[in-house]
């Protein structure tokens, strides 16, 4: 009996092995083709002048994908037909330029010819495409699907192993199983065998298929394969390049500075002691309008001004006291003298009283500080009892609507009107030019612009990278600057939509043309679909 069992055992193990080469040689036959990093879905493509369409299989579903072929932006709402060999099928729309049907015929391996009728926004087009599902989907990319070959063998291991399992099962019957303990080892050999056959089960060609997906993915060649489902996740846009003349711009340093028509200081004439008005200083950023008063200046007296001041107060009064004397008596004879008398008299008195008041008033009332122009206060310098030397400036007072741009040129160049200027955070503004100095600033000309439109969320002081258009042209195709990435060899390059799933890496040589454009010289023809929105996120793919 043990040696029964010891045949048995050496059967199965044979059997297993049989298997497990059989399913490694059908794994290696054949030189695979050039392999994605993963499984895609059979699919095909077709484009023309305004549509681009991507069809894909998915068990018994047929999915289409449409897109507006310049921009790539999905197309929703169209009325789609599709002439299939199983008849008409009109997809029901979804979310994002998705169209989805049922197709029963699609479970079955074939190569099946379509014709895909659109009618969107006026325009009519008919597309027609060939979707092979005989083979691996990964095949018509460039790519392979090892997992059939695994689950090919997975399948022959299984099916050796239920081979084995009816051979020891008959083996044993023939046995009679005359003994409990031989009846027990038998039964283990058998329940190993169902196991192992269970286990190579777990990979059938049904649940590697279920595995199958579309990944974005970068090729040996350097070309991005990126499924449809991933450009609407990374809002890919292109646009169809045109080789157009250019006015040629130079790029300047500049800072945002105050219009000198809509802005103002405010300067103490005398020096003396800072005093606030009512209501105290006001703050950083308050409106003010022209003639409030921002301060007070009371301008410090020496002792000896004192004194002098004093003494003329003293003239004054007894001055004041005696004319007021012969006022009086003037008027209570009015009667028998000269009226001119009189007037005299009252006119010299008022002009006494004028006089004194004068002095009084220069040793009580301060100076007080007004605001030249409408706008904010954007500096300020006020401290109460603070003393402030003349000419000294306590307060600056700014439009925040109208603002300059003040760049510096390193050469005479000659700019037309148009100019643009570039934030340190990516905003732009539009310029025009005002003119430029002949007065050297370390070796540098000033040259001044005003900002067009609202300088809403600008400030006095920020610096900024001026783009101005010279008089001189250069022929280039004109793209955003998002469209320009850096390469890791710090080349500039571009994404090209090859395909409707494929991208192709293009180094340029790329100038600034203004604030949101660049110019490509070399490395780009016309006529290219490149992409402008997303290639930064296009180009982390790996």
């Amino acid at each position: 009996m043990r040696a029964a069992f010891r045949l048995v055992a050496s059967l199965v193990l044979g059997l297993g092995l049989a298997g497990t080469v059989a399913a490694h040689e059908g794994h290696d036959h054949g030189a695979p083709p050039a392999a994605l990093s993963a499984n895609v879905a059979p699919r095909a493509e077709a484009a023309s002048a305004d549509f681009e369409i991507v069809a894909i299989a998915r068990g018994a579903e047929l999915e289409i994908t449409l897109d507006a072929f310049q921009s790539n932006e999905p197309v929703e709402n169209a009325d789609i037909e599709i002439d299939t060999p199983a008849g008409i099928l009109k997809p029901a729309g979804k979310a994002g330029g998705r169209y989805v049907v049922s197709a029963p015929f699609l479970a079955q391996p074939g190569k099946f010819d379509l014709a895909v009728t659109i009618n969107s926004a006026g325009k009519l087009d008919l597309l027609t495409l060939s979707l092979d599902t005989r083979r691996p989907a990964a095949e018509q990319n460039a790519a392979a699907s090892p997992s059939q070959s695994v689950s090919a063998g997975a399948g022959l291991q299984f099916a050796s192993l239920a081979v084995v399992g009816a051979i020891v099962l008959a083996f044993l019957a023939g046995l009679g199983l005359s003994r409990f303990r031989s009846a027990r080892g038998a039964t283990a050999v058998v329940m190993l065998a169902l196991a192992a056959a269970f286990a190579g089960a777990t990979h059938t060609p049904a649940k590697a298929a279920q595995s199958a997906r579309d990944v974005a993915q970068r090729l040996p060649d350097g070309t991005l394969f990126a499924p449809k489902a991933t450009q609407r996740i990374l809002a890919i846009r292109t646009r169809v390049t045109a080789a157009e003349a250019h006015a040629k711009s130079v790029e300047l340093p500049g800072r945002i500075i105050p219009d000198p028509n809509a802005s103002g200081l405010v300067q103490v004439a005398t020096g003396g002691r800072l005093s606030p008005p009512e209501g105290g200083f006001k703050a950083l950023g308050t409106a003010v309008k022209a003639g409030d008063v921002l301060a007070y200046v009371r301008p410090p007296l020496p002792s000896a001004d004192v004194t002098v001041q004093a003494q003329q107060a003293r003239e004054l009064d007894q001055q004041i006291s005696l004319l007021a004397r012969k006022v009086e008596r003037l008027t209570a004879i009015q009667q028998v003298i000269a009226k001119s008398q009189l007037e005299d008299a009252q006119i010299e008195l008022k002009g006494l009283r004028e006089r004194r008041a004068n002095l009084e008033r220069v040793n009580r009332e301060p100076e007080p500080l007004r605001a030249p122009v409408d706008g904010v206060i954007a500096a300020a310098n006020a401290v109460a009892g603070q003393m402030a030397e003349p000419s000294s400036v306590i307060f600056q007072i700014v439009d925040p609507d109208k603002l300059w741009v003040e760049a510096l040129a390193f050469e005479p160049y000659e700019l037309t009107r148009e100019a643009s200027a570039r934030l340190p955070d990516g905003r732009r503004i539009q310029l025009a030019y005002l003119g430029a100095g002949l007065a050297d600033r370390n070796q540098a000309i000033p040259v001044q612009f005003a900002i067009s439109g609202s300088a809403r969320g600008l400030r006095s002081g920020q610096f900024l990278t001026v783009f101005a258009k010279t008089s001189e042209a250069r022929n280039g195709v004109a793209l955003p600057r998002s469209a320009v990435l850096r390469g890791a060899n710090g080349q500039a390059l571009v994404y090209e939509h090859v395909g409707a799933e494929r991208f192709a890496p293009r180094e340029v040589r790329a100038v600034s043309l203004d604030g949101d454009t660049m110019l490509i010289l070399s490395g780009l023809e016309a006529g290219k679909r490149i992409v402008t929105q997303g290639a930064e996120l296009l180009d982390q793919i790996r």
